[in-house]
């Protein structure tokens, strides 16, 4: 109540139309450039290795199971969690649901976010949410983790989300995934788009500019909305955590979590805002464009005239300026920037060199001692998208996390190296990319000239590989020039700019008057300025970067070494669709088995980046949803829902692991006392004796049960079973054995009824008739198994424990049989809301 709902709506509009007035202009100035350049060419050196357009088609990177923490009823459960070629992370109530093609429990955009796997680092980041609120020392978090291996999704504004995993090998592999995904979605503006990007860039940046924030900034990631949603948050956010912070009440957890919910709910309706005016502004920007382009391609000539005029009077007035600033403050740093960005850059682009170097030999020697091209392309279907695999690739990249910028951020105003360090990675996980495609034409090409085998294949291997890390160490050498000049700019002109500006401002306006009104639209004076400033610092970072090429440490090519048509014939190959090994050359597994999309499991399985965490001893889990996890320490916060019938104390939470597997797979125990009397054999070898079962005791005739399979067909109905008799007509005819019977099932019948009335079945599960491949007998084993089905075969009978005791003899365990099979999938307990559906178990003998 102390924040009123038009607070975060109003802030919104107020910055969209600020920053709707800039991009309008910037994009106009986008556009001009980019005809120009068009019409003018020009570019850098040409790129020796292939580009693979679409790397990810038809691919997947990674699924499997985690336990997730539910806010709304705080358990925690198993959620099967699949990431697509898009980098959102999914997650599903099981994997069924997953194939059936229902929509997810909830998806997450990684943009902003921290993948981390310590509680205490998570811990720190959100005690710097509330300013002066910290927890005492030894005060437990608000969220008690089920294990010990947690993964943690953190953001400043947006909802946080909490995973664990049973062991250490699992934590790191999700944690190296987790991280690639939000290393992918922060680059979230397109190289490609030539005017929309370089519009929304300046604009951002200009937008900031005018705020008084100059630098690198850490949330410039994601799409637009979500940048533009995070430049909203920027100013609102503390403005509201020193309006509400002070007025929380309750223990540090309780504040701290409430706080966290109100930025929340606040970020998503700036988001929702920012979505559709950055929509609105975009569609209104795109209909003047053709008008805009024919104004320049009819006038570009006059256009480039007018600006050159008008930029060499601003060049007078702020040249003398930005080389005196220039001489004092940055040529100082030049060099000391430069090797701090160097160092761990190269060492991140050679340890990519020695990845891919590593998995050819491993290639070779696979293929030498295997047979020929059968195994080489199951071998080269790994290889294809060894790039995209964050496992493979996390010791290229921690390389360059490395990469520090002590003592210069303060001076130069630059938040974190995070910026660069990320880019870095971008820029090597392409280049890989590029030589495994390039490497893969080039074999693709060679065998199909002529047939080879053994070592003339590894040969051919060779050569190939040869080729491409020839063409790999150019590119990058060019890359990393690149990046460096682009980096140095991204931390000087900055600088510059903010130490000119108070200076050279009141003196630019003049200059707008001397553009004619028809050309003002792509000519504005403030960018002209920052050109001038941009020129006056080019040629000292061009002169440091090419100093550093000349030290051999760093593995650059100098200038004067230019590969021009190398191999004219290679790009020609560029043109070609990725090759499908396994197709061809008969990679990949050989199961036959059918996935529910209809095509081959083999094909399913292999078209996953990253390969599944398969743990010793452990069987498949058939339905993970079913699992609610306490806390580690038998820590477990309950949970209570308003307005629901109070439960039967039998139910209770499950407390252990034995407890767990107790749920998925029911034991019923049948004590049979004998008496003098009941010694006698019946004719089908079965013994008369007494039943116990949940405390009542009936006097029974002992004959084979088989209960069948059972499947949910609503709350009121009941399932039925074919009865399966192994014993002898004689037994049908006692009358006695009949009374006994029908007296025990009556009893279960009318226990199951009572819990059945009690269940409440998910809003939003759906009642999709029950597959061959959902039965446990059928599931498909392709995510880590948690311990909680450790030696647990839900495809067989489970034998019934202490059955038919005896003092004389004991009855064939053959003949006793007790099959407890799981309802439908689709029923599983709801997670959303902590309503619990109890497994209905029908007992025919």
């Amino acid at each position: 109540h102390w924040l009123r709902p038009t607070i975060p709506l109003d802030r919104a509009k107020q910055v969209m139309g600020e920053f709707g007035h800039v991009y309008k202009e910037q994009y106009a100035v986008a556009l001009f450039n980019g005809v120009r350049f068009e019409i003018e060419g020009g570019g850098g050196p040409q790129s020796q290795l292939l580009h693979r357009k679409n790397p990810l088609e038809d691919h997947s990177i990674f699924s499997g199971g985690l336990f997730q923490y539910l806010e709304g009823n705080k358990k925690w459960r198993n959620r099967f969690v699949f990431v697509a070629d898009t980098y959102d992370v999914s997650f599903y109530e099981n994997k069924v649901a997953h194939e059936r093609g229902l929509h997810p429990k909830g998806t997450i955009n990684c943009a902003g976010y921290k993948a981390l796997t310590s509680m205490e680092e998570y811990l720190d980041l959100v005690s710097t949410s509330l300013p002066g609120v910290k927890a005492k020392a030894g005060s437990g978090p608000f969220v008690k983790g089920a294990t010990q291996f947690p993964l943690i999704l953190w953001h400043p504004y947006a909802r946080h989300h909490y995973f664990c995993v049973l062991t250490e090998k699992e934590q790191t592999k999700w944690h190296a995934v987790l991280q690639d995904c939000v290393r992918h979605s922060n680059n979230g503006l397109s190289e490609e788009c030539r005017v929309q990007t370089p519009a929304f860039t300046d604009a951002v940046r200009l937008h900031r500019q005018a705020q008084g924030h100059y630098g690198t900034w850490d949330m410039m990631c994601g799409g637009p909305p979500q940048i533009l949603a995070n430049l909203v948050m920027e100013t609102l956010y503390p403005e509201l955590r020193n309006l509400i912070g002070p007025r929380l009440k309750g223990k540090i957890q309780q504040r701290q979590r409430n706080w966290m919910l109100i930025s929340e709910a606040v970020y998503k309706q700036v988001l929702s805002q920012t979505q559709a005016q950055y929509e609105a502004l975009v569609q209104a920007c795109e209909v003047e464009t053709p008008r805009l382009d024919a104004a320049l391609r009819t006038d570009m000539d006059q256009i480039i005239t007018s600006k050159e005029h008008v930029s060499g009077k601003i060049r007078a007035l702020v040249l003398p300026r930005a080389e005196q600033l220039l001489r004092r403050s940055v040529q100082p740093y030049v060099s000391s920037i430069l090797e701090a960005l160097m160092e761990p850059t190269s060492r991140g682009f050679s340890e990519v060199r020695d990845v891919f170097f590593r998995e050819l030999v491993e290639v070779s020697k696979n293929t030498l001692n295997g047979g020929g091209k059968d195994k080489l392309g199951e071998h080269m279907e790994k290889i294809s998208m060894l790039a995209f695999h964050p496992v493979k690739m996390q010791s290229c990249y921690e390389k360059v996390e490395q990469l520090s910028l002590e003592g210069l951020q303060q001076r130069f105003d630059v938040s974190s190296p995070s910026v660069f360090v990320q880019r870095a990675q971008i820029l090597m996980r392409e280049q890989m990319d590029n030589a495994v495609y390039t490497f893969e034409q080039l074999l693709h090409q060679s065998l199909e000239e002529k047939d080879q085998r053994g070592e003339n294949l590894c040969k051919t291997i060779q050569c190939c590989q040869d080729r491409v890390l020839k063409k790999y160490d150019y590119d990058s050498s060019t890359v990393r020039k690149k990046f460096f000049r682009e980096a140095l700019l991204q931390i000087i002109i900055p600088y510059m700019l903010k130490q000119l500006a108070p200076s050279c401002h009141p003196d630019l306006p003049p200059f707008q008057e001397l553009i004619f009104e028809d050309f003002s639209r792509f000519i504005l004076v403030e960018n002209m300025f920052e050109e001038v400033v941009l020129q006056s610092v080019t040629k000292d970072i061009m002169m440091a970067v090419k100093e550093a090429a000349v030290q051999k440490r760093h593995n650059l090519y100098r200038d004067s070494m230019i590969l021009t048509n190398s191999d004219p014939d290679l790009h020609l190959l560029g043109e070609s669709p990725s090759v499908d090994w396994a197709a061809q050359f008969g990679g990949g597994d050989e199961e036959s088995d059918e996935s529910p999309e209809g095509c081959g499991r083999s094909k399913w399985r292999r078209r996953q980046v990253v390969s599944m965490i398969k743990l010793d001893g452990m069987g498949p889990l058939p339905y993970e949803s079913c699992l609610e996890v306490p806390g580690e320490g038998g820590d477990f916060i309950p949970e209570e829902e308003e307005g629901a019938t109070p439960m039967e104390p039998e139910p209770n939470s499950p407390d252990n692991v034995q407890e767990i597997r107790y749920l998925i797979n029911p034991v019923v125990e049948m004590v049979v006392p004998a008496s003098d009397e009941d010694l006698a054999v019946l004719p089908n070898g079965t013994e008369p004796g007494m039943l116990t079962l949940e405390g009542e005791e009936e006097e029974v005739t002992l004959i084979t049960t088989v209960v069948e399979e059972v499947h949910w067909k609503g709350p009121d109905q009941k399932a039925e079973g074919e009865l399966q008799e192994k014993g002898e007509a004689a037994i049908e005819e006692d009358e006695a054995i009949e009374n006994a019977i029908q007296e025990i099932e009556m009893a279960v019948q009318e226990e199951d009824e009572d819990r059945i009335t009690e269940c409440a079945v998910d809003s939003d599960a759906e009642l999709a008739p029950p597959l061959a491949d959902s039965s446990p007998r059928h599931h498909d084993d392709s995510g880590f198994q948690s311990l909680t089905n450790e030696a647990l075969d839900e495809g067989e009978a489970q034998p019934m424990k202490d059955v038919l005791k005896t003092e004389d003899s004991l009855t064939d365990p053959g003949e006793v049989e007790v099959i407890v099979e799981q309802g439908n999938a689709a029923l599983h307990d709801n997670s959303e809301t902590g309503e619990d559906s109890e497994t209905e178990i029908l007992y025919d003998i």
